[in-house]
Order: C-alpha cells, then structure tokens, then sequence
C-alpha cells in the first residue's frame, strides 16, 4: 500500500486543521497506523496510532488536542488537530506498519 497525507496548511494560533492520509488499497487488515510530525533538522517524533481495533493512543504532547481516526471504508487515516500552537509547526506524516510512510504535509502555526 502507499500512502498520500493532506491536509496542512497555514492556520493561525488556536485553530484547527484536519489531516488526511490517503491509502492505495485497503486498510482494513492493517495492525497499526499512526502519525509522526518533523521539524527540520530534528528527529521525527511520534504523536498518535491507531490499532486495527480502534483502540487509540497518544504523545503526551498531542492528548487532549488531536484525534486519530480510520475509516477502513474509504481506506483513509485522519488526524484532527485543534487549539494548534506554534510549536505544532512542522512537516507531518502517516504511517502504516510496517514501514510505510506516506509523504509528508506541512503544517504551520504562525499569526
């Protein structure tokens, strides 16, 4: 399967973007799916997966402001991220286990 993350953009201090990483094929066999973000020069982290079971979890950093989501139907993985701050700024990817990941979307937090 490949991968095809949308979504990022420019939304100011506070605001909310949805992002989407689209799949070639089904998603519904997949174990596990997450989200990792990157800051230029620094090391890619982690911020949220979801099992195949729907059974989520978070980065400290994220909980309570991001939301992960599937829909196996539309082979499709979501993240919903509101009360975005500046340091959220940063290229954002989806991941499929194991090992595939999609391009990247950049997400900037700026006035």
């Amino acid at each position: 399967v490949q991968l095809q993350a949308s979504g990022g953009g420019l939304v100011q201090p506070g605001g909310s973007l949805r992002l989407s990483c689209a799949a070639s094929g089904s998603i519904s066999g997949i174990v596990l799916m997450g989200w990792y973000r990157q800051v230029t020069g620094k090391q890619r982290l982690w911020l949220a997966d979801i099992k195949k079971s729907g059974q989520a979890m978070y980065a400290d950093s994220v909980k309570d402001r991001f939301t992960i989501s599937r829909d196996n139907a539309k082979n499709t993985l979501y993240l919903q991220m509101s009360s975005l701050n500046p340091d959220d700024t940063a290229m954002y990817f989806c991941y499929a286990y194991p090992g595939v990941w999609g391009q990247g979307t950049q997400v900037t937090v700026s006035s």
